[in-house]
């Protein structure tokens, strides 16, 4: 598998970074008939830093630290934190973030997310909700033995957690998944707010809190120590019934309170307020942790996890690129790097145990595994965050970093792709290209480093220098791929003005036999994914297409993401037919790109339907969706 590394941190004075993009026109002309996040306003987070004049003096970049030694994570104990600063970082990826549309995640590619989460540092990792399905099941259970008991030099080890409902058979196979890890933990959660319980639970506020408290015992009654409870959709609860049933909880042994903002409806005073309110009116509060999650339907989730965290939330909960349910989650970069940045000055000298070196890598394998590319202009991790247009910023950027980047790109593990140490071309060997990709974070065993090597010496062949940027996007089409069903052979398309496109596609199964089939479109893609069908049988419809140039220049790599859905519900049980599956491909030519991309997308609904066999009754196959 492939691991991130903490690069070398290297001073360099480019200024700019750009990309060529297909506009949809320029796209739509491949094939046409087969196809069927803002700033957040922290003004009102009313925080004082200890020390007024700390916030201006002298200050003029976040990589500054005042205090240049790192400061050692308190040891674990589920409801307390030696160190009243130190907050914990709970990531949901794997469970919210993958209840993204087309966010679909094969049980190797969750592993190796948590891994990397693993790495990065991040004190809680929610591996998924192990009720919903036996692949859920099975991918928490497998992070539990793998990663929840891979103890560092320095005694850290990350606690897995799964997630379920208040009822016995949910708390019970969660139990069964984390339970093998060195730290497992319990997630429960039942709804709190008037509207739930009266439409959706139809319960009585005395039988929600009768559940509540049952269940949280019933978890400690399995050997779990750990048990977290939330009350689901509590921004839009009655506060004093939140401070009964979180007292009830309490004494029933709950450890962790998370509050979680589930419709992202509160703004960051009033999620602040709230938080103070509850750790000032809950008794027993003391012996617990409050927690935060906070949806982003209003763009305003970091905003209010950080004022969560700045009235007594000691753990957030939060993504990797802000994926997540409707408009997603807080941003783990954002207010990791937010605490990294001002936590000291302006936040009370809050911080985490996060590894910054490492969010750029993260952040790119969960873009490339998900199929969710990162918007532009995305903070921290966007291709934009670190690029420079206008004449005024690139002549004060000229002159000084400082004036216009408060974080430097090699915090966060990037380099910029026109700062390249090493010119890698057709000359370069394998140590030099090895020695590239440790640089740019990547650890690859030697079957993986082989493959790339001779795709880069392909790309090599056809252009003069290959950037950091296209080492990127090889190893993005070889590494960061499902388990190979079908792959792509050999590919030729005739297409024009002078009649329809044609194409012949050579494709190779799981057992090494060929497969060729023909077929003619609208244009070359449409024309071979078609080719495609016919050889791969399996009925589906294109959602989305898109394509973009990794560098700038006529020659430069294209990458094709391509979103597909089962077409035919009859195929297998609930579990596949409800989802949406994701495929990327990188190469020289767009139409080979486009395939692999469709190949891709093709494999992991493959996969998955390998897993969920027709014999499966629905009501064991179904996936149940989750929004605490």
């Amino acid at each position: 598998m492939a691991t991130a590394c903490s690069p070398h941190t290297i001073s360099r004075a480019a200024v700019s970074s750009s990309s060529v993009k297909h506009s949809p026109s320029q796209s739509q002309l491949l094939f046409r008939s087969h196809f069927p996040n803002r700033r957040h306003d922290s003004s009102s987070l009313h925080i004082t830093a200890p020390n007024p004049r700390a916030a201006t003096k002298g200050r003029v970049l976040c990589s500054q630290n005042p205090n240049p030694t790192p400061k050692r994570r308190p040891d674990y104990v589920p409801n307390r934190i030696s160190d009243p600063n130190y907050v914990r970082i709970f990531d949901t990826t794997l469970r919210d973030g993958e209840q993204s549309p087309g966010a679909s995640l094969t049980s190797k590619e969750k592993l190796d997310i948590a891994r990397q989460l693993a790495k990065l540092g991040v004190d809680i990792i929610e591996a998924g909700f192990p009720a919903a399905s036996k692949d859920d099941f099975e991918a928490v259970k497998t992070i539990a033995k793998e990663v929840g008991n891979f103890v560092d030099k320095d005694g850290y080890v990350p606690v897995i957690c799964g997630l379920s409902r208040c009822n016995e058979k949910d708390i019970k196979t969660a139990w069964e998944a984390v339970k093998y890890a060195k730290r497992p933990r319990i997630h429960t959660f039942i709804a709190t707010s008037p509207i739930h319980m009266e439409h959706k639970l139809r319960k009585t506020k005395e039988q929600v809190i009768e559940i509540a408290r049952s269940m949280v015992s019933y978890a400690r009654s399995l050997g779990c120590e750990d048990v977290e409870f939330s009350p689901e959709d509590a921004g839009r609860s009655e506060k004093e019934f939140l401070y009964q049933i979180l007292g009830e909880v309490i004494k029933a042994g709950a450890t962790t309170l998370n509050i979680p903002d589930t419709v992202g409806i509160t703004v960051p005073n009033e999620f602040g307020q709230l938080i103070a309110d509850i750790k000032a009116n809950t008794p027993g509060i003391d012996n617990v942790i409050i927690s935060t999650h906070c949806q982003n339907d209003l763009g305003l989730s970091t905003a209010n996890t950080l004022a969560g965290a700045s009235r007594g939330a000691r753990q957030v909960e939060v993504t990797i690129n802000g994926i997540g349910e409707r408009a997603g989650n807080a941003s783990l970069e954002e207010v990791v790097m937010t605490l990294n940045c001002r936590g000291e000055e302006v936040l009370g000298g809050l911080y985490t145990g996060i590894n910054p070196k490492h969010i750029y890598m993260t952040s790119k394998m969960v873009s490339e595994y998900t199929g969710m590319h990162v918007q532009p202009h995305k903070a921290i991790v966007g291709s934009n965050a670190f690029a420079h247009e206008s004449g005024i910023h690139q002549d004060g950027m000229l002159k000084d970093k400082r004036t216009y980047e408060i974080i430097s790109p090699e915090d966060i593990g990037y380099d910029r792709s026109n700062e390249a140490g090493i010119v890698l071309g057709k000359l370069s060997g394998r140590h030099a290209v090895k020695k590239q990709l440790e640089q740019l974070c990547y650890e690859l065993d030697d079957v993986q480093l082989e493959t790339v090597f001779w795709r880069f010496k392909g790309v090599a062949e056809q252009k003069k220098r290959v950037t950091d940027a296209d080492l990127r996007a090889l190893v993005s089409d070889e590494v960061f791929q499902p388990e190979v069903v079908w792959k792509l052979h050999d590919l030729q398309v005739t297409c024009g003005t002078l009649g329809l496109s044609t194409a012949t596609v050579k494709l190779i199964d799981a057992d090494g036999r060929e497969h060729i089939a023909c077929s003619v479109g609208t244009g070359p893609v449409d024309s071979a994914y078609k080719a495609v069908d016919l050889i791969v049988k399996e009925p589906v419809t294109l959602v989305e297409y898109s394509m973009n140039g990794v560098t700038e220049g006529i020659d430069a790599i294209a990458t094709t993401r391509v979103v597909i859905r089962v077409e035919n519900s009859d195929m297998v049980a609930g579990e596949i037919s409800q989802r949406t599956f994701s495929g990327i491909g990188a190469g020289m030519d767009i139409v080979v790109s486009s395939v692999k991309a469709y190949i891709g997308a093709l494999n992991k609904m493959l996969g998955f339907k390998e897993r969920f066999p027709q014999e499966i009754p629905p009501e064991s196959a179904e996936r149940t969706p989750v929004s605490a």
